[in-house]
């Protein structure tokens, strides 16, 4: 169901040019006719109404039930850190936030990760722009457990695009969820975005592409 938030949300990631429509080819080789590239967010305003969001989202699904987030370097770094501002102003939840690093440093305080500290039993959440394939997620969990014994259950994206893997059959939040245990909350979907298209007027062109490409790899 297309809300108030969701809504703003999505016009929000357009006045951002975050969210784009067209004909784009996506990493698995698919030509798309939207697309996402949260690497399009520039200003402070931007990463500060985005951290809200987040903020929001985390609260509605675990409140202040965790330890720590952990931002995957590149693009979940500024995203985990205007998450853990958000949660402090919007809701007065003070949790500390950390990423890591793609080379492991070898002065100074060292190690891969900045920031938070990992240790056993914590409860991590995870802070990121989409999913996909879910290869991030494989990419984490190493760094993750190599840091502490902790317990990842959680983990919130801007959009879930809800396609299925090169086999046709999960998506890579099902795929995520079965092969780790957690559970990836969306701001939105991609059936949100079809929605909102459908609500404002849009060409039936692109409708009528976004309805093709949702059939052919989208499950829900």
């Amino acid at each position: 169901m297309l809300t108030e938030s969701k809504k703003e949300f999505i016009e929000f990631m357009m006045s951002a040019d975050v969210l784009r429509f067209g004909e784009f080819k996506t990493k698995s080789g698919r030509l798309s006719p939207y697309f996402v590239n949260t690497g399009n967010y520039r200003t402070g305003a931007q990463i500060a109404k985005l951290g809200k969001f987040y903020a929001a989202c985390v609260k509605e699904a675990v409140g202040d039930n965790f330890t720590a987030m952990f931002g995957p370097a590149y693009k979940g770094i500024p995203l985990a850190t205007a998450a853990a501002g958000a949660l402090f102003n919007e809701y007065g939840i003070d949790k500390p936030y950390f990423f890591n690093r793609k080379e492991v440093k070898d002065h100074g305080e060292g190690g891969s990760l900045v920031g938070y500290q990992p240790q056993d039993g914590d409860n991590i959440i995870i802070i990121e722009d989409v999913i996909t394939s879910g290869a991030s997620v494989r990419e984490s969990m190493p760094i993750l457990k190599a840091a502490a014994n902790v317990n990842v259950k959680d983990m919130f994206i801007s959009v879930d695009r809800c396609e299925v893997g090169k086999e046709g059959v999960k998506t890579a939040v099902m795929e995520v969820r079965e092969e780790f245990g957690i559970n990836v909350h969306a701001i939105i979907t991609v059936r949100d975005i079809r929605e909102y298209l459908a609500a404002h007027g849009t060409d039936p062109a692109l409708l009528a592409a976004m309805d093709r490409y949702m059939e052919q790899y989208c499950r829900f």
